[in-house]
């Protein structure tokens, strides 16, 4: 039986292999994410019990005035369970030829990057990640298909990275 990676348990997982995990402040970024976003969504939903309520659109069904309210708070409430699962489930590794990029809690993704095939790397830093002091990295290759994502890098690891990666891809490319 193959053994699997102690920090993540999956049977994708490549053998011998740490991944180092994100940021765990990327667990506040996502909760403000998405609990504004779920609290805007559930702003709307409720429009139409507003109105019931107001006596202007009386025809609506109560049991959809509340419903609907109700059903967007539970989606919300089960997203923002999930973030911490979802935040410990992102990883990445550094080997010789490879970046592999690790994430998902139920649908599994191990991602590997040659080095070589690296074209440039971009580090971005939005106003809620600047204020946690994150950074994410996006990885472009020769493929546009590619999504080589790694979020919630505290912002030195993520400079550290850029330079180890782009110097990595250098050197594969000069050997070509």
């Amino acid at each position: 039986m193959p053994k699997t990676s102690s920090v993540h348990g999956s049977a994708i997982d490549p053998v011998d292999v740490t991944f180092l995990p994100v940021s765990d402040k990327l667990m506040i970024a996502r909760f403000i994410e998405r609990g504004l976003t779920g609290l805007i969504i559930l702003a709307i939903g409720a429009i139409p019990l507003l109105l019931r309520q107001s006596g202007v659109w009386g025809g609506y069904p109560a049991w959809l005035a509340w419903g609907v309210p109700a059903l967007i708070l539970v989606i919300v409430l089960w997203v923002l369970v999930l973030v911490p699962r979802q935040v410990r489930a992102i990883g990445y590794a550094e080997r010789n030829e490879d970046l592999l990029i690790r994430h998902g809690i139920m649908f599994h993704r191990v991602m590997v990057v040659p080095y070589g095939r690296m074209q440039y790397v971009d580090v971005t830093m939005g106003p809620l990640e600047r204020l946690l002091g994150l950074s994410s990295i996006h990885l472009h290759t020769a493929s546009p298909g590619t999504n080589a994502i790694i979020f919630g890098l505290p912002a030195a690891e993520a400079g550290r990275l850029r330079e180890q990666l782009s110097a990595r891809g250098e050197a594969k490319l000069a050997g070509l």
